[in-house]
């Protein structure tokens, strides 16, 4: 027998190659179980009734952020999204349409993820986003239009409101939401507006997702002066939902 057989048939390239086999099939299953953390669906794909379980969920594991809290993934005990939609078909798959309000129904292009309800921190532990009223520090380039008190303008080309104030995000030292002042016809309150959203123009802003009435209706935060993940979410998937939903005319085949 030559140098490293074992038998007439077996040799150590041979073994060596099965092992390689067995441990790379190890990995694959150890990746599919690590993948299956977050995102996994807890329900069937459009009936909504079959809970899923079983492999290749992996066995909950508790991780300690830089914060001090504790997050444990996967979480078999979470709730989904209170969402509002309805199969368009009795076999799993089907697509599903928003119900009620469709831009507040958290489906389909108006669908938000259920994060998590605090804000944003930055690596030194301060609140990230900040309006420029808590950040006062910092002011708008004078290179650029400061949409400070300039009016809001719906797609529907009436006026919604007047920007109060901008929103920062310290770490990345760009602006993120315009802080909207809604008028009295639409129901006095202060709403965010992401800055994708809106064309900064020199005399009014514009927001082509939604009209001036969509803009009593924006998610509010909780605090003043904070965004969470979660509200963030909500706040997008409104805007998001609008370019769809606002107009009856938008979902409608272009042919």
């Amino acid at each position: 027998m030559e140098f490293g057989a074992f038998t007439g048939y077996v040799d150590l390239a041979q073994v060596l190659l099965y092992l390689f086999w067995l441990f790379f099939a190890g990995l694959i299953y150890y990746l599919v179980r690590e993948g299956h953390r977050e995102g996994y669906p807890m329900e069937s794909d459009s009936l909504g009734t079959a809970t899923i379980r079983g492999w290749p969920i992996p066995e909950p594991k508790t991780f300690k952020l830089a914060d001090g809290h504790e997050v444990t993934v996967p979480d078999l005990t979470r709730s989904e999204n209170n969402y509002s939609a309805a199969s368009t078909g009795a076999s799993p798959g089907s697509p599903v349409e928003p119900t009620g309000d469709p831009m507040l129904a958290g489906a389909g292009a108006g669908a938000w993820s259920n994060r998590a309800d605090k804000p944003d921190l930055t690596a030194h532990g301060e609140v990230k986003i900040v309006p420029l009223r808590v950040a006062s520090s910092y002011q708008v380039s004078g290179n650029d239009t400061d949409p400070r008190g300039l009016p809001v303008m719906g797609a529907d080309g009436i006026q919604a409101g007047t920007v109060r104030d901008i929103w920062l995000d310290q770490s990345e030292m760009m602006f993120r939401y315009l802080e909207v002042e809604t008028s009295a016809a639409n129901g006095a309150r202060r709403v965010l507006l992401p800055i994708p959203f809106a064309r900064i123009r020199r005399d009014r802003i514009e927001v082509n997702s939604i009209m001036a009435r969509h803009f009593a209706q924006v998610p509010a935060t909780r605090n003043p002066d904070q965004v969470t993940f979660l509200e963030e979410d909500r706040i997008s998937a409104y805007y998001g939902g609008g370019t769809l939903y606002a107009d009856p005319k938008r979902s409608e085949p272009i042919l």
